[in-house]
């Protein structure tokens, strides 16, 4: 699993600092680098991890002359600060409220496990006591109400969707409507998977949010994608207001993680949740 390789191999990079018996400026270039190419190997932003190793040399020239025998705990905590940095966003999660009819749309590309993953996010509230819903919105993909119905079933999760129905905003409407009524805590929206360039179903996915009003509208993300994710996060954001990030398939051995930007472009809050 990439995070567990990329986590040994900066553990490994703060041993060899912690090992040396004088801090100087070479060791510094040598473990800051040791990090830098882990976090490259990894696919993490070029531009991120730029900003990462400068951000720490500069918090170390700082204080250079006030750090003494603290200088290996001062590089330490310089560079987890900058993950955190990194990791954080200025939005706020989105938290449900019980009383109030909380909707979730989800969104992604075809492929990205959003289907599944609507089925585990209903069914960890569920086991926390909330009233969950899914609705199949999904009437482009064949196969789409099946699957969503079958993995519903399973969780003994109450569903809607229409086999006749290709209209996906009237379904994620009436269905929204129909939950609403029924005094639901948590519901559930499943879209149609679609790529940046699919401007029709991006169309149909700005209708969809404008029908239902989400609370929250969870993006989907294939951590295998890599780099490629932040041109379709933000393509995605623009058509409608993404609140949370949900990366799927990180028990993968290859480069897949990488995470999308926040400053300038889009803030969200995303999660490595197992829900399941």
């Amino acid at each position: 699993m990439v995070l567990a390789e990329l986590s040994e191999q900066i553990t490994q990079a703060f041993r060899k600092l912690h090992a040396r018996t004088i801090i100087t400026e070479e060791v510094i270039d040598e473990v800051i680098g040791d990090i830098v190419r882990a976090l490259l190997s990894a696919d993490v932003n070029v531009k991120l991890v730029r900003q990462l190793r400068e951000n720490v040399k500069l918090q170390v020239r700082l204080h250079a002359d006030a750090l003494g025998a603290n200088k290996r705990k001062f590089i330490q905590k310089a560079v987890i600060e900058e993950f955190i940095n990194m990791l954080s966003s200025d939005r706020k999660p989105y938290v449900p409220k019980k009383g109030h009819a909380n909707i979730i749309m989800f969104v992604g590309l075809q492929g990205a496990g959003k289907t599944t993953t609507c089925t585990k996010f209903a069914y960890h509230y569920q086991k926390k006591g909330w009233r969950t819903a899914l609705i199949c919105a999904d009437t482009f993909r064949a196969g789409a109400f099946d699957q969503l119905k079958q993995n519903a079933a399973k969780v003994k999760i109450p569903f809607f969707g229409s086999y006749s129905e290709a209209n996906a905003v009237r379904v994620a409407a009436e269905g929204v409507a129909k939950f609403k009524e029924e005094k639901y805590d948590i519901i559930i929206v499943d879209t149609s998977g679609r790529h940046k360039q699919e401007e029709s179903l991006f169309e149909e996915m700005r209708l969809i949010h404008e029908a239902v009003k989400p609370d929250d509208v969870i993006f989907v993300m294939d951590s295998h994608i890599g780099q490629a994710c932040y041109d379709q996060a933000a393509a995605f954001n623009k058509v409608v207001d993404v609140g949370s990030v949900i990366i799927t398939k990180l028990d993968g051995h290859a480069k897949r993680w990488r995470r999308p930007r926040r400053r300038g472009c889009y803030q969200f809050t995303y999660y490595f949740h197992r829900y399941w």
